[in-house]
């Protein structure tokens, strides 16, 4: 199997690294932090001019018709510059459940704002009890005449408090932890009864908790496909993020490898130490295997059985937050002091790693899970 990239993708690679290396210094992201939004509208829009946001939606509807690898590739240029822009959030996440989900005339109407970048998309499936069950949902919804009224709480919804739209799953039928009766609706986040308190999380980006007050919308706010629909898109969503975890990893690796070179102690260079020599080289090893879980996943993420993709992306999560975990951490052990401190990237990447980890089950979660289901091969 061929895993070059085409001439086409080289350039997209290339184009997003050099922007990145334009807009994206470690200076410039503090200051985009500190933003009101703690993210910059000014990358955004330039995300847009470079056909970033349309990237996965099909040509009919606006966008350019790319596939898992072309987001696999933005992903991970995005991790290497710790990027706080809502790609994930609105492009992957949201634009997965228009692609899939949603009718031609929505996607009509929706898609082109998503990739001139005028429009934002959140998940808001997380409750305070469900942890990592996707169909463990207590917010309800309720036919009214056509339409339907909302009520319940989401909680960190990431970038949830500058979006646009809210993708909400919401209980139609059943108990609360059941796998049916689960169906998922588009709310427009400034709907009335629709309350938002943001704030930041540990590795920079942005949330929100939300409460869904007697929130009205109309027959046209559902999405087709449930449950089903929820588990396709955040599989292809897991993909993009072990791109993005491989990014961190390989620019923390960088950047510890140059530390080793230049910080000195007993009149030489640490890296001629050769503990520090091996465990540099443990990290080289980690961000291979996670390099090759990252592509299996893009190769995954449009397989239509879904329990075979489902099973193989436990696995990448497993290998992905494994990898992870000893990378970031070696980072950190190994510069010492300074990557605890907010003023050097060394701790930012561990942050991102961890969060990355923990966003849609962490190891233990699917390592349990494909345990109980007899691993990544099950027999006929």
């Amino acid at each position: 199997m061929d895993f070059d990239l085409s001439e086409d993708q080289r350039l997209l690679q290339d184009s997003l690294g050099k922007l990145l290396k334009d807009k994206y210094g470690f200076e410039q992201r503090k200051a985009y932090l500190k933003s009101e939004t703690g993210w910059s509208r000014e990358v955004w829009a330039a995300f847009a001019e470079l056909g970033l946001l349309g990237m996965p939606f099909a040509e009919d509807d606006g966008g350019l018709g790319y596939g898992p690898v072309e987001t696999m590739i933005v992903a991970e240029q995005m991790g290497r510059a710790l990027t706080l822009e809502p790609f994930i959030s609105t492009v992957v996440l949201g634009g997965g459940f228009l692609r899939h989900g949603a009718t031609a005339e929505q996607r009509g109407a929706l898609v082109p704002e998503i990739a001139a970048g005028n429009l934002l998309l959140a998940f808001a499936h997380t409750e305070p009890q469900s942890r990592f069950d996707l169909h463990d949902v207590a917010t309800s919804a309720r036919k009214d005449g056509a339409g339907w009224i909302i009520e319940g709480r989401k909680g960190v919804v990431v970038h949830g408090d500058t979006a646009d739209q809210l993708v909400v799953t919401a209980r139609v039928s059943g108990a609360r932890r059941d796998a049916e009766g689960v169906e998922v609706f588009l709310v427009p986040a400034n709907a009335t009864g629709v309350a938002r308190r943001g704030f930041r999380t540990s590795d920079g980006q942005r949330a929100a908790d939300i409460t869904f007050d007697n929130v009205k919308v109309g027959p046209d706010a559902q999405l087709k496909g449930g449950l089903a629909l929820v588990g396709r898109v955040v599989d292809e969503t897991i993909a993009a993020l072990s791109a993005e975890a491989v990014g961190c990893m390989e620019a923390a690796k960088d950047l510890t490898v140059d530390y080793l070179k230049t910080r000195k102690q007993f009149g030489r260079a640490i890296g001629s130490f050769q503990s520090l020599q091996h465990r540099a080289a443990e990290m080289m090893v980690c961000l291979e295997q996670a390099r090759s879980m990252a592509m299996l996943a893009a190769m995954m993420a449009g397989e239509r059985d879904a329990a075979e993709r489902l099973r193989n992306m436990r696995a990448v999560k497993i290998e992905i937050g494994r990898n992870a975990r000893f990378v970031g951490q070696q980072t950190v052990q190994m510069h010492g002091g300074i990557a605890m401190t907010m003023e050097y990237a060394g701790g930012h990447y561990l942050k991102r790693l961890t969060v990355i980890e923990n966003m849609f089950g962490d190891m233990d979660h699917h390592l349990a899970a494909l345990s109980e289901e007899g691993g990544v091969f099950v027999a006929a």
